[in-house]
């Protein structure tokens, strides 16, 4: 069986293409080696091995990435959001021994005409310029079903599989449901942050729950086999999207609001009820998010807190992981765009000091080469490990996908 690594021809993305010419050509983040490896894991030799191993031979599926490639200077950032031409980072991926990646791709930075975002024609764009990059290389291939992340995992490559943090571009037209899913679309949200024609996003001062059409759009995604995730809607909307639901939902990105009492992070009630249906929770590692009082520096430590916080709450099969990582500078990211990804209510009064990265989990590279050794270091068995960085999520897909 081929490694990903292995499988890597060296494609850079948009390669068939004449930069200066048919793009503006910007430099872009480092993939491999921008901060310094973590070195907070103290693996023996032996543990070293098993971590390898496992990553190789398991099939390893995240439920929340950002894929592409940054630019360097950050400055330049809107100006190459404009173009709307992100690149995927194949190099990065080629080295992070994930079998399948859920790529939100700019959700409310896709600001191509509107610096609003969330733009329907914007979101299409995206959509399709990155599906003609991918269509001219094979080692990441386009994720739309269970065979292609089975294909993906006996070939050494990666099922890139296209998602949503939200459904506002559907605007109140459920057909646009059906067009997202011909696009490849097999994951979406239902509010980020920002209320829209479904239901209520976290930063709202109050949560009306479900509309009307927000039922009719999870009756229409239960059909098509799209998975629901509730990771930025309100707490009632999420609870009601979990009720109405007939298959099970993910919250992709997330942590304990036990652990950490942000608006970002989920209550007791929201993560029991996701995992009496059936669903799971994917621990998020961006930025600021999944703090501790244990951890404050955010790091792959503050994030295991949240991982076993909910392990014992709602029982490993349903926890697993959801970084949301990406190539560059992230904290730089959310500077840019605090108002459009609602940062100062996703964070609220509770005060936190700021780092430049988060250690552990910095990128795609990176992440589950980490995740896993924290697994062995503390003891988890193969089994279990097994299932939380992809049996879990593979599991509910068979429920929902079609």
């Amino acid at each position: 069986m081929l490694e990903p690594a292995d499988r890597y021809t060296g494609y850079t993305a948009y390669d068939y293409l004449e930069p200066g010419k048919d793009y503006r050509a910007f430099e872009y983040a480092e993939q491999i080696g921008r901060v310094p490896a973590y070195q907070g894991l103290n693996l023996s030799a032996e543990q070293a091995a098993r971590t390898t191993t496992l990553l190789a031979e398991s099939t390893v599926i995240s439920l929340h990435e950002h894929v592409q490639a940054f630019p360097a200077d950050m400055g330049h950032l809107r100006d190459h959001i404009r173009q709307g031409r992100e690149p995927t980072g194949y190099q990065g991926l080629s080295r992070s021994g994930l079998t399948a990646v859920f790529d939100n791709g700019m959700d409310g930075t896709c600001c191509i005409s509107s610096d609003a975002g969330w733009k329907y024609q914007d979101v299409l764009f995206d959509l399709g310029v990155r599906m003609a990059d991918l269509a001219h290389q094979d080692f990441v291939i386009k994720g739309e079903t269970l065979a292609d992340i089975e294909h993906a995992r006996a070939t050494g490559r990666i099922a890139h599989i296209f998602a949503l943090e939200a459904a506002t571009m559907i605007e109140n037209e459920v057909d646009r449901l059906d067009v997202l899913y011909g696009f490849g679309v097999r994951q979406m949200g239902i509010a980020y942050s920002e209320a829209n024609t479904l239901g209520s996003g976290l930063k709202e001062r109050g949560d009306g729950g479900l509309t009307y059409f927000g039922d009719r759009a999870v009756e229409r995604m239960n059909k098509l086999g799209i998975a629901i995730d509730v990771s930025h809607s309100g707490d009632r909307t999420s609870l009601e999207v979990i009720e109405r639901s007939r298959t099970p939902v993910f919250i992709t990105h997330a942590g304990a609001r036990s652990i950490w009492p942000t608006n970002r992070m989920k209550p007791d009630e929201v993560i029991k009820a996701c995992a009496e249906r059936g669903g799971v929770i994917g621990i998020e590692a961006a930025p600021h998010t999944t703090l501790s009082e244990a951890h404050p520096l955010h790091s792959l430590e503050s994030v295991m807190d949240h991982f076993t916080y909910c392990v014992d709450l709602v029982g490993l099969e349903h926890v697993s992981f959801g970084p949301d990582t990406l190539f560059g500078d992230h904290v730089g990211l959310h500077d840019a765009f605090a108002a459009n990804l609602s940062l100062g209510q996703a964070h609220g009064k509770v005060q936190y000091q700021k780092v430049p990265y988060v250690d552990g989990l910095e990128n795609p590279a990176e992440g589950f080469f980490n995740i896993i050794g924290w697994l062995v270091e503390h003891n988890y068995s193969d089994d279990e490990i097994r299932a939380v960085v992809g049996g879990n999520t593979l599991r509910v897909l068979k429920d929902v996908w079609v």
